[in-house]
């Protein structure tokens, strides 16, 4: 009898948490064995510190719960938590984009999805933070922190143009007008037109302080208009104070006090895991090969990117006269190109390298608790796990687990032999830090863009 009341007051507090925003911390059981060892304080956890100094905004692209899954599975194993597992604030967003009328269009591209968290707005797919309908320029929250005095940064897997990173820094018609050479479907952003030149004219133009990723290709295209005329995109980067970096060890050198260009791949930059893709009637049972012939010697990974900027972004912020704060994006971005191309190994691979980004973000978060960091995705994949005894009609493959565990992932979003596509599924968003409890229940991709403008409290 004497323990009812106790009882009592211990739901009552409970539910009095929850109605505050603050979510009560799951059992051991319940959330796992091994998430508590580096879980944030309560404060800073659950965002009791309203204002953000920092946001650190990680996107795994194409992530969706059953990628998660996957990679966890894989990894550390059904009973095992990844490091984006573990973020005290966990709920759900939804994807779509509209037509030009403003009407949903169900499943989204990556443009489409970035320019939603990047504007608050929705767009067409294929457009770069631009208005569906009129196609006007519309402010990201790059723009808005640069305004207000912060120093930024974007990090990605993919080519620097590619959708998700050129949604910061650029505005563009059609997300193909990627360099001065590819400008076919955005006649009216030309520099010739009055416009603002091909996304990777963008992104230096906008003296973004940390741009790290793939691309060099686009960078190397010489610009045919303007007052860069004749020069290449680097070239117009160092004419505008960039440090060009092309390894880990230039990286590593790269001073704060100048922008810094990283561009460490032609194209996209290769993935860390390679191993047999998914086939019509399945493979043999495979291990995943970590490493890849293709990709560079002296390639740094995500984790070391991510970690420099956080560096470069906290140097610069404490020069003579800076606002304190950043804000910094980061992708893993062929998460969602080898779902496109039914390659579990390459997926789970590179699911993976963003998770030790992801641990870097919250050991950053640890020491600066005025930092908001979120995880989450752009739009929905592919793949699902299946039982090992289906006989699904598209491309599968069986994988043996670290847990010495086969585990079969099917892919059916396409005819085999075509490209795999998108899903219009809600996906997960985490966070912690000041402002993370907006993330949780069911809310809208653009609702990101409010959650990070009101933590840094932008104007």
């Amino acid at each position: 009898m004497g323990s009812r009341p106790y009882r009592r007051r211990l739901a009552w507090s409970a539910a009095a948490l929850l109605v505050a925003g603050v979510a009560v911390p799951a059992t051991a059981a319940a959330s796992g064995p091994d998430d508590t060892s580096d879980a944030p304080s309560l404060s800073a956890a659950h965002g009791t510190k309203q204002k953000a100094k920092n946001v650190i905004l990680l996107i795994g692209d194409g992530m969706g719960d059953s990628e998660i899954t996957l990679a966890r599975d894989y990894t550390v194993g059904a009973a095992g938590r990844l490091n984006m597992d573990k973020f005290p604030m966990t709920g759900s967003y939804t994807t779509y984009s509209v037509d030009k009328n403003g009407k949903p269009d169900y499943v989204t591209d990556s443009a489409a999805s970035g320019t939603g968290w990047a504007t608050g707005q929705k767009t067409v797919n294929g457009r770069i933070s631009k208005t569906p309908g009129t196609d006007k320029p519309m402010t990201t929250i790059l723009e808005l922190a640069q305004r207000n005095g912060l120093a930024t940064g974007s990090v990605t897997t993919a080519e620097l143009t590619d959708a998700t990173p050129a949604v910061l820094a650029s505005h563009a018609t059609d997300r193909s007008c990627a360099g001065p050479a590819d400008m076919k479907a955005c006649p009216n952003d030309t520099i010739a037109k009055g416009g603002p030149g091909s996304i990777a004219e963008q992104s230096v133009n906008h003296k973004v302080d940390v741009l790290l990723g793939g691309g060099k290709a686009r960078f190397d295209q010489k610009i045919t208009e303007g007052r860069y005329k004749g020069l290449t995109v680097t070239e117009q980067a160092q004419k505008l104070g960039y440090q060009l970096v092309t390894d880990d060890k230039a990286l590593k050198n790269a001073r704060a006090g100048k922008p810094v260009l990283g561009l460490f791949a032609p194209g996209n930059v290769p993935v860390e895991w390679t191993g047999k893709a998914a086939a019509q009637g399945g493979t043999e049972p495979q291990r995943c090969v970590t490493g890849n012939p293709e990709r560079k010697a002296g390639t740094p990974s995500l984790d070391e990117q991510t970690r420099k900027a956080l560096q470069l972004l906290e140097a610069k912020q404490s020069g003579k006269g800076k606002k304190p704060g950043f804000f910094l994006q980061v992708e893993g971005a062929s998460i969602d190109k080898r779902d496109h191309a039914a390659d579990p190994c390459g997926q789970i691979g590179e699911t993976a390298a963003l998770d030790r980004a992801v641990k870097v973000a919250r050991a950053y978060a640890a020491k600066h608790p005025d930092t908001l960091v979120v995880t989450t995705a752009d739009h929905g994949h592919t793949s699902q796990i299946v039982p090992l005894e289906a006989t699904p009609p598209g491309l599968s493959s069986t994988l043996v687990t670290n847990e010495g565990q086969q585990l079969k992932v099917n892919y059916s979003t396409n005819t085999p032999g075509q490209a795999q596509e998108h899903t219009g599924t809600q996906v997960r968003i985490a966070a912690q830090g000041p402002q993370a409890h907006r993330v949780l229940g069911v809310t809208d991709q653009t609702q990101l863009f409010g959650t990070i403008r009101t933590a840094l409290s932008l104007r």
